[in-house]
Protein backbone atom coordinates (compact mmCIF):
# COMPACT_ATOMS: atom_id res chain seq x y z
CA UNK A 1 0.00 0.00 0.00
CA UNK A 2 1.34 3.41 -0.97
CA UNK A 3 2.29 5.95 1.68
CA UNK A 4 0.76 9.44 1.67
CA UNK A 5 4.02 10.97 0.47
CA UNK A 6 4.12 8.52 -2.44
CA UNK A 7 0.52 9.24 -3.37
CA UNK A 8 1.32 12.97 -3.34
CA UNK A 9 4.42 12.38 -5.47
CA UNK A 10 2.45 10.43 -8.09
CA UNK A 11 -0.33 13.02 -8.10
CA UNK A 12 2.18 15.81 -8.74
CA UNK A 13 3.69 13.92 -11.69
CA UNK A 14 0.22 13.34 -13.16
CA UNK A 15 -0.52 17.07 -12.91
CA UNK A 16 2.76 17.87 -14.66
CA UNK A 17 1.84 15.52 -17.50
CA UNK A 18 -1.63 17.08 -17.83
CA UNK A 19 -0.16 20.59 -17.83
CA UNK A 20 2.38 19.59 -20.49
CA UNK A 21 -0.39 18.07 -22.62
CA UNK A 22 -2.46 21.24 -22.30
CA UNK A 23 0.49 23.47 -23.23
CA UNK A 24 1.28 21.23 -26.22
CA UNK A 25 -2.33 21.40 -27.45
CA UNK A 26 -2.35 25.16 -26.92
CA UNK A 27 0.89 25.52 -28.93
CA UNK A 28 -0.53 23.40 -31.77
CA UNK A 29 -3.70 25.49 -31.85
CA UNK A 30 -1.74 28.75 -31.97
CA UNK A 31 0.46 27.41 -34.78
CA UNK A 32 -2.60 26.28 -36.75
CA UNK A 33 -4.42 29.60 -36.33
CA UNK A 34 -1.27 31.48 -37.33
CA UNK A 35 -1.00 29.30 -40.44
CA UNK A 36 -4.64 29.97 -41.36
CA UNK A 37 -4.07 33.68 -40.73
CA UNK A 38 -1.10 33.74 -43.12
CA UNK A 39 -3.00 31.74 -45.75
CA UNK A 40 -5.93 34.14 -45.41
CA UNK A 41 -3.57 37.08 -45.84
CA UNK A 42 -2.02 35.57 -48.96
CA UNK A 43 -5.43 34.84 -50.50
CA UNK A 44 -6.55 38.39 -49.72
CA UNK A 45 -3.47 39.73 -51.48
CA UNK A 46 -4.10 37.41 -54.44
CA UNK A 47 -7.56 38.92 -54.87
CA UNK A 48 -6.00 42.37 -54.84
CA UNK A 49 -3.90 41.15 -57.80
CA UNK A 50 -7.16 40.45 -59.67
CA UNK A 51 -6.36 36.76 -60.06
CA UNK A 52 -10.03 35.92 -59.61
CA UNK A 53 -11.80 33.32 -57.49
CA UNK A 54 -10.47 30.37 -59.47
CA UNK A 55 -7.06 30.68 -57.78
CA UNK A 56 -8.62 29.59 -54.47
CA UNK A 57 -10.10 26.43 -55.97
CA UNK A 58 -6.75 25.68 -57.61
CA UNK A 59 -4.90 26.31 -54.33
CA UNK A 60 -7.29 23.98 -52.48
CA UNK A 61 -6.70 21.19 -54.96
CA UNK A 62 -2.92 21.63 -54.87
CA UNK A 63 -2.73 21.68 -51.07
CA UNK A 64 -4.87 18.55 -50.70
CA UNK A 65 -2.70 16.76 -53.25
CA UNK A 66 0.55 17.90 -51.63
CA UNK A 67 -0.60 17.15 -48.06
CA UNK A 68 -2.92 14.09 -48.22
CA UNK A 69 -4.68 13.34 -44.96
CA UNK A 70 -4.29 16.91 -43.69
CA UNK A 71 -7.70 18.51 -43.29
CA UNK A 72 -8.68 22.16 -43.46
CA UNK A 73 -7.78 22.93 -47.06
CA UNK A 74 -11.22 22.78 -48.67
CA UNK A 75 -12.23 25.70 -50.89
CA UNK A 76 -14.82 26.77 -48.32
CA UNK A 77 -12.30 26.77 -45.50
CA UNK A 78 -9.78 28.76 -47.56
CA UNK A 79 -12.38 31.45 -48.21
CA UNK A 80 -13.12 31.49 -44.47
CA UNK A 81 -9.42 32.04 -43.80
CA UNK A 82 -9.48 35.06 -46.08
CA UNK A 83 -12.61 36.41 -44.38
CA UNK A 84 -11.02 35.78 -40.98
CA UNK A 85 -7.91 37.75 -41.93
CA UNK A 86 -9.77 40.53 -43.75
CA UNK A 87 -12.24 41.24 -40.95
CA UNK A 88 -9.87 40.87 -38.00
CA UNK A 89 -6.54 42.28 -39.23
CA UNK A 90 -7.59 45.94 -39.00
CA UNK A 91 -9.25 45.59 -35.57
CA UNK A 92 -6.78 46.34 -32.77
CA UNK A 93 -8.97 44.48 -30.25
CA UNK A 94 -9.65 41.34 -32.29
CA UNK A 95 -6.27 40.78 -33.90
CA UNK A 96 -4.46 39.90 -30.61
CA UNK A 97 -7.17 37.32 -29.82
CA UNK A 98 -6.85 35.15 -32.92
CA UNK A 99 -4.81 32.45 -31.13
CA UNK A 100 -6.97 32.28 -28.01
CA UNK A 101 -9.57 29.73 -29.18
CA UNK A 102 -9.79 26.93 -31.74
CA UNK A 103 -10.48 27.46 -35.43
CA UNK A 104 -13.88 25.73 -35.24
CA UNK A 105 -15.01 28.17 -32.54
CA UNK A 106 -13.66 31.12 -34.51
CA UNK A 107 -15.76 29.97 -37.48
CA UNK A 108 -18.90 29.87 -35.31
CA UNK A 109 -18.28 33.42 -34.05
CA UNK A 110 -17.25 34.69 -37.49
CA UNK A 111 -20.42 33.38 -39.09
CA UNK A 112 -22.95 34.20 -36.38
CA UNK A 113 -21.65 37.53 -35.02
CA UNK A 114 -21.13 40.62 -37.18
CA UNK A 115 -20.46 43.22 -34.48
CA UNK A 116 -16.71 43.33 -33.67
CA UNK A 117 -17.39 43.94 -29.97
CA UNK A 118 -19.77 40.99 -29.90
CA UNK A 119 -17.05 38.84 -31.44
CA UNK A 120 -14.56 40.03 -28.84
CA UNK A 121 -17.02 39.20 -26.06
CA UNK A 122 -17.59 35.63 -27.27
CA UNK A 123 -13.89 34.94 -27.94
CA UNK A 124 -12.89 36.06 -24.44
CA UNK A 125 -15.86 34.32 -22.80
CA UNK A 126 -15.09 31.07 -24.63
CA UNK A 127 -11.49 31.25 -23.47
CA UNK A 128 -12.26 32.22 -19.88
CA UNK A 129 -15.15 29.83 -19.25
CA UNK A 130 -13.99 26.92 -21.43
CA UNK A 131 -17.13 26.84 -23.57
CA UNK A 132 -17.47 23.89 -25.94
CA UNK A 133 -18.74 24.48 -29.48
CA UNK A 134 -22.28 23.51 -28.50
CA UNK A 135 -22.28 25.79 -25.46
CA UNK A 136 -20.88 28.65 -27.56
CA UNK A 137 -23.66 28.20 -30.12
CA UNK A 138 -26.21 28.06 -27.28
CA UNK A 139 -24.86 31.32 -25.80
CA UNK A 140 -24.94 33.13 -29.15
CA UNK A 141 -28.44 31.90 -30.03
CA UNK A 142 -29.70 33.01 -26.62
CA UNK A 143 -28.28 36.53 -27.12
CA UNK A 144 -25.97 36.30 -24.12
CA UNK A 145 -23.98 39.35 -25.25
CA UNK A 146 -27.06 41.57 -25.33
CA UNK A 147 -28.46 40.15 -22.10
CA UNK A 148 -25.34 41.07 -20.15
CA UNK A 149 -25.23 44.58 -21.62
CA UNK A 150 -28.79 45.49 -20.62
CA UNK A 151 -29.07 43.64 -17.30
CA UNK A 152 -30.55 45.52 -14.35
CA UNK A 153 -28.59 45.33 -11.10
CA UNK A 154 -27.34 47.73 -8.44
CA UNK A 155 -23.96 45.98 -8.18
CA UNK A 156 -21.96 49.08 -9.10
CA UNK A 157 -23.29 50.82 -5.99
CA UNK A 158 -23.44 47.90 -3.54
CA UNK A 159 -20.45 45.64 -4.17
CA UNK A 160 -16.73 46.22 -3.59
CA UNK A 161 -14.55 47.10 -6.57
CA UNK A 162 -12.79 43.73 -6.58
CA UNK A 163 -15.91 41.73 -7.48
CA UNK A 164 -18.54 44.11 -8.87
CA UNK A 165 -17.56 43.71 -12.55
CA UNK A 166 -17.48 39.93 -12.22
CA UNK A 167 -20.85 40.05 -10.45
CA UNK A 168 -22.40 41.99 -13.33
CA UNK A 169 -21.22 39.20 -15.62
CA UNK A 170 -23.06 36.69 -13.43
CA UNK A 171 -26.55 38.10 -14.10
CA UNK A 172 -28.36 38.22 -17.44
CA UNK A 173 -31.34 40.40 -18.28
CA UNK A 174 -33.40 37.44 -19.46
CA UNK A 175 -33.15 33.68 -19.06
CA UNK A 176 -34.48 31.16 -21.57
CA UNK A 177 -36.00 28.10 -19.89
CA UNK A 178 -37.10 26.38 -23.10
CA UNK A 179 -35.69 23.08 -21.80
CA UNK A 180 -38.38 22.76 -19.09
CA UNK A 181 -41.25 21.52 -21.25
CA UNK A 182 -43.65 23.47 -19.02
CA UNK A 183 -47.09 24.84 -19.86
CA UNK A 184 -47.31 28.55 -20.65
CA UNK A 185 -49.56 29.00 -17.63
CA UNK A 186 -47.77 27.64 -14.56
CA UNK A 187 -47.35 28.31 -10.87
CA UNK A 188 -44.17 29.39 -9.09
CA UNK A 189 -44.03 25.96 -7.45
CA UNK A 190 -44.25 24.21 -10.83
CA UNK A 191 -41.50 26.44 -12.20
CA UNK A 192 -39.26 25.72 -9.21
CA UNK A 193 -39.80 21.95 -9.43
CA UNK A 194 -39.06 21.91 -13.16
CA UNK A 195 -35.87 23.93 -12.68
CA UNK A 196 -34.65 21.56 -9.98
CA UNK A 197 -35.53 18.51 -12.12
CA UNK A 198 -33.57 20.07 -14.99
CA UNK A 199 -30.75 21.46 -12.86
CA UNK A 200 -28.04 20.91 -15.50
CA UNK A 201 -29.92 22.98 -18.08
CA UNK A 202 -30.70 25.62 -15.47
CA UNK A 203 -27.06 26.03 -14.43
CA UNK A 204 -25.98 26.09 -18.07
CA UNK A 205 -28.43 28.91 -18.77
CA UNK A 206 -27.32 30.85 -15.70
CA UNK A 207 -23.71 30.80 -16.83
CA UNK A 208 -20.33 29.68 -15.60
CA UNK A 209 -19.37 29.04 -11.97
CA UNK A 210 -22.83 28.57 -10.43
CA UNK A 211 -23.36 25.60 -8.12
CA UNK A 212 -26.70 24.40 -6.75
CA UNK A 213 -27.12 24.27 -2.96
CA UNK A 214 -30.84 23.63 -2.55
CA UNK A 215 -34.42 24.70 -3.12
CA UNK A 216 -36.80 25.97 -0.45
CA UNK A 217 -33.67 26.61 1.58
CA UNK A 218 -34.69 27.12 5.21
CA UNK A 219 -33.38 30.00 7.32
CA UNK A 220 -34.75 30.41 10.85
CA UNK A 221 -34.94 33.54 13.03
CA UNK A 222 -37.00 34.37 16.15
CA UNK A 223 -38.49 30.86 16.12
CA UNK A 224 -39.86 31.45 12.62
CA UNK A 225 -38.78 29.72 9.44
CA UNK A 226 -38.29 31.33 6.04
CA UNK A 227 -37.68 29.57 2.74
CA UNK A 228 -35.62 30.83 -0.19
CA UNK A 229 -36.83 29.44 -3.54
CA UNK A 230 -33.35 28.52 -4.78
CA UNK A 231 -29.96 28.93 -3.14
CA UNK A 232 -26.86 28.82 -5.33
CA UNK A 233 -23.17 29.51 -4.86
CA UNK A 234 -20.95 31.37 -7.31
CA UNK A 235 -17.44 29.99 -7.10
CA UNK A 236 -15.63 32.87 -8.77
CA UNK A 237 -17.44 35.48 -6.66
CA UNK A 238 -17.29 33.35 -3.52
CA UNK A 239 -20.86 34.44 -2.81
CA UNK A 240 -24.14 32.80 -1.94
CA UNK A 241 -26.81 33.63 -4.52
CA UNK A 242 -30.47 33.70 -3.50
CA UNK A 243 -32.97 33.28 -6.34
CA UNK A 244 -36.62 34.18 -6.03
CA UNK A 245 -39.02 33.04 -8.76
CA UNK A 246 -42.10 35.04 -9.75
CA UNK A 247 -44.52 34.03 -12.51
CA UNK A 248 -45.94 37.54 -12.88
CA UNK A 249 -44.59 41.06 -13.32
CA UNK A 250 -41.94 42.46 -11.00
CA UNK A 251 -43.38 44.34 -8.02
CA UNK A 252 -41.37 46.77 -5.84
CA UNK A 253 -42.15 44.79 -2.69
CA UNK A 254 -40.14 41.84 -4.04
CA UNK A 255 -37.01 43.88 -3.41
CA UNK A 256 -37.79 44.18 0.32
CA UNK A 257 -38.30 40.44 0.67
CA UNK A 258 -35.00 39.76 -1.09
CA UNK A 259 -33.18 42.22 1.17
CA UNK A 260 -34.55 40.33 4.17
CA UNK A 261 -33.23 37.04 2.77
CA UNK A 262 -29.82 38.52 2.01
CA UNK A 263 -29.48 39.88 5.54
CA UNK A 264 -30.33 36.44 6.94
CA UNK A 265 -27.83 34.71 4.64
CA UNK A 266 -25.07 37.17 5.52
CA UNK A 267 -25.66 36.80 9.27
CA UNK A 268 -26.47 33.11 9.57
CA UNK A 269 -25.18 31.19 6.53
CA UNK A 270 -22.26 33.03 4.93
CA UNK A 271 -18.83 31.76 5.93
CA UNK A 272 -16.18 34.23 7.15
CA UNK A 273 -14.08 34.03 3.96
CA UNK A 274 -17.07 34.51 1.61
CA UNK A 275 -18.30 37.76 0.09
CA UNK A 276 -21.75 39.24 0.63
CA UNK A 277 -24.71 37.23 -0.62
CA UNK A 278 -26.30 38.35 -3.88
CA UNK A 279 -29.96 38.24 -4.85
CA UNK A 280 -31.54 37.56 -8.24
CA UNK A 281 -35.28 38.08 -8.69
CA UNK A 282 -36.48 36.27 -11.82
CA UNK A 283 -39.93 37.37 -13.01
CA UNK A 284 -42.08 36.61 -16.02
CA UNK A 285 -41.97 40.29 -16.98
CA UNK A 286 -40.82 43.65 -15.66
CA UNK A 287 -41.19 47.36 -16.18
CA UNK A 288 -37.59 48.54 -16.49
CA UNK A 289 -38.35 51.95 -14.96
CA UNK A 290 -40.00 50.43 -11.90
CA UNK A 291 -37.02 48.09 -11.45
CA UNK A 292 -34.62 51.02 -11.72
CA UNK A 293 -36.40 53.03 -9.04
CA UNK A 294 -36.81 49.98 -6.78
CA UNK A 295 -33.09 49.18 -6.80
CA UNK A 296 -32.03 52.78 -6.17
CA UNK A 297 -32.93 52.61 -2.49
CA UNK A 298 -31.24 49.28 -1.75
CA UNK A 299 -27.79 48.93 -0.20
CA UNK A 300 -27.71 45.18 -0.84
CA UNK A 301 -26.71 43.63 -4.20
CA UNK A 302 -29.79 42.63 -6.21
CA UNK A 303 -30.43 41.92 -9.87
CA UNK A 304 -33.83 41.67 -11.55
CA UNK A 305 -34.26 39.49 -14.63
CA UNK A 306 -37.08 38.00 -16.65
CA UNK A 307 -37.54 34.49 -18.02
CA UNK A 308 -39.14 32.93 -21.05
CA UNK A 309 -40.13 29.32 -21.66
CA UNK A 310 -39.47 29.55 -25.41
CA UNK A 311 -36.46 30.52 -27.51
CA UNK A 312 -38.31 33.46 -29.03
CA UNK A 313 -37.14 36.81 -27.70
CA UNK A 314 -39.42 39.87 -27.41
CA UNK A 315 -39.67 41.85 -30.65
CA UNK A 316 -38.39 45.02 -29.01
CA UNK A 317 -35.39 43.34 -27.37
CA UNK A 318 -32.82 44.93 -29.71
CA UNK A 319 -34.25 48.37 -28.93
CA UNK A 320 -33.30 47.96 -25.27
CA UNK A 321 -29.58 48.00 -26.02
CA UNK A 322 -27.76 51.04 -24.60
CA UNK A 323 -26.73 53.88 -26.90
CA UNK A 324 -23.21 53.75 -28.32
CA UNK A 325 -21.63 55.68 -25.44
CA UNK A 326 -23.36 53.63 -22.73
CA UNK A 327 -22.66 50.39 -24.60
CA UNK A 328 -18.98 51.30 -24.91
CA UNK A 329 -18.66 52.03 -21.17
CA UNK A 330 -20.42 48.83 -20.10
CA UNK A 331 -18.58 46.76 -22.65
CA UNK A 332 -15.19 48.07 -21.53
CA UNK A 333 -15.98 46.92 -17.98
CA UNK A 334 -16.99 43.45 -19.17
CA UNK A 335 -13.89 43.04 -21.33
CA UNK A 336 -11.60 44.24 -18.55
CA UNK A 337 -13.04 41.60 -16.26
CA UNK A 338 -12.95 38.83 -18.89
CA UNK A 339 -9.24 39.49 -19.41
CA UNK A 340 -8.43 39.18 -15.70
Amino acid sequence: MLENSQITFISEIKNKVRNAQYEAMKAVNIALINLYWEIGKSISESQAENWGKSIVATLSKELQTEFPGVGGFSTTNLWLMMQFYSEYQSDVNLQPLVGEISWSKHIIILGRCKNPREREFYILSTKKFGWTKNILIHQIENKTFEKYLINQTNFDETLPEKIKNQAVLAVKDEYIFDFLGIEEEHSEKELEIKLVQNIRGFLLELGSDFSFIGNQYKVAISEKEYFIDLLLFHRRLQSLVAVELKVGEFLPEYKGKMEFYLNLLNDKVKLPHENEAIGIIICKSKDRTIVEYSLKSSNLPIGVATYSTSEKLPKNYQKLLPNNKELSEKFDNYIKNLKE
